[in-house]
């Protein structure tokens, strides 16, 4: 793959002096940062609904805590498989499929009637959103310059809070005319289409409009543009990444960032409806800011990195820096304990938002640490064990709640595991480069 892509750099260098570079990969960009905006939606709105959706069904916050668990059960379980079956037939054929079965796994969610019918569609949608970010972390290696990639990784990203930050008005407002139901109809709806548009439009760089001298751009800083080889699974692959300590170190410092992220898909509505009294006018209205402060984080954070890796900083420095910064502001979260205005609180929640929006760069590391052709394994053990903190803080949070019948607790818990994931990137990681397996 080296050889290939050093060749087609070389020939590509004459053509590429004369003409100016077209900007194709952009467009991939738009591709999966609008898949990604719909994965969230429709693995969140269930959070929107859940204040409405617990009356009529009448379940408890510890059975609620299991509920909104219930998704990454299957979503950490299938991420292994989901990317090998992403390295062994491609981006295009796997993401279609993935968007196509979740967006009709969350349209199936208006029809449930119980407790048991919506925990197998949480599970079914798990296994569906499986490959997504695996798929994101594939496209960015394959279609960006390395100074490039912290960038194009935050604009995906960003799909995971501006989404929701828009929307949340709108979504709570259809819930209270139209109820519940209608959000999980929508979304679902949304998804189908897309799953259309992604096949119509996604093509790897040689199959695609890219010019000669936007590909040499590409492979030229390290982007993976020539035709993909299709990766047979084996288990010994997984296991020899597995004792890398650069796996270890993303693995860990993901899944504290990601515990951060699921309070605030999951459980953040229903601390400020029951915690903090707000009526649903407020709600709706203040749910937006910390999504929105996210959103500038995950951006900030991209062009940061991005920007001092070209000024010459190290990728120990350029990639982990963001990340540290974003982990330890995040944990100022357990400071919304001591106060009373709720004006502040959700500045204190916007700040540890928007700092966890800065950590999201792990997937960067992902596409700068994957050994050639195993993108989608590595992207696939990153996030099994990124979305542990999906299995684990939902039932924490929920235990907690029913226990004491306050979030008191529960925000120090998010405090402290985002303490713990700043050391891993801090004493785990190690250096920033990609893995050669012997």
């Amino acid at each position: 793959m080296l050889n290939t892509s050093q060749t087609a750099a070389s020939a590509a260098v004459s053509v590429s002096a004369q003409e100016r570079p077209t900007r194709v990969r952009f467009v991939m960009l738009a591709l999966i940062a609008t898949g990604t905006l719909i994965n969230y939606l429709d693995r969140t709105i269930l959070g929107i609904a859940a204040p409405a959706l617990t009356h009529d069904l009448g379940i408890n916050p510890a059975m609620m805590g299991l509920v909104f668990s219930a998704f990454s059960w299957t979503y950490a379980a299938a991420q292994i498989p989901g990317g090998a079956f992403l390295d062994r037939f491609g981006t295009r054929l796997t993401y279609c499929l993935s968007v196509g079965f979740w967006s009709f796994f969350t349209l199936c969610q208006s029809l449930v009637g119980g407790i048991g019918m919506l925990l197998g569609f949480r599970f079914l949608l798990g296994i569906a959103e499986s490959p997504c970010f695996p798929a994101n972390s594939r496209v960015v290696a394959t279609w960006f310059p390395r100074q490039e990639r912290a960038f194009a990784t935050g604009v995906y990203t960003v799909g995971e809070y501006i989404g929701l930050a828009f929307l949340s008005p709108l979504l709570f407002a259809m819930m209270a005319v139209l109820g519940w139901r209608s959000l999980f109809v929508g979304a679902g709806a949304i998804g189908l289409v897309f799953a259309a548009i992604w096949w119509w439009k996604y093509r790897e760089p040689a199959d695609s409009r890219a010019n000669a001298a936007e590909l040499a751009e590409i492979v030229a800083g390290g982007g993976l543009a020539a035709k993909p080889q299709r990766q047979p699974f084996d288990w010994r692959n997984a296991g020899r990444l597995l004792r890398k300590r650069q796996m270890w170190g993303i693995c860990l410092g993901q899944f504290a960032g990601n515990s951060t992220l699921v309070f605030f898909l999951t459980w953040f509505p229903t601390y400020l409806a029951t915690e903090r009294h707000m009526d649903w006018l407020k709600l709706g209205f203040f749910a937006v800011m910390p999504f929105l402060a996210a959103s500038v984080g995950v951006l900030f954070g991209g062009w940061w990195s991005d920007r001092m890796l070209r000024q010459g900083k190290s990728p120990n420095i350029a990639r982990k820096l963001p990340i540290i910064l974003g982990l330890l502001l995040a944990a100022t979260i357990v400071s919304a304990n001591f106060v009373d205005d709720n004006r502040i609180v959700i500045a204190i929640l916007s700040l540890a938002f928007f700092a966890q929006g800065m950590a999201a760069l792990g997937w960067t590391l992902v596409s700068d640490i994957a050994p050639e052709g195993m993108l989608g394994v590595t992207g696939g053990i990153f996030n099994l064990a990124a979305n542990l903190a999906g299995i684990v803080t939902p039932l924490v949070i929920g235990a907690i709640v029913a226990a004491t019948g306050s979030f008191f607790y529960a925000l120090a818990f998010i405090g402290v595991i985002a303490l713990l994931g700043a050391l891993s990137y801090i004493f785990v990681l190690g250096d920033v480069k990609r893995i050669v397996l012997e």
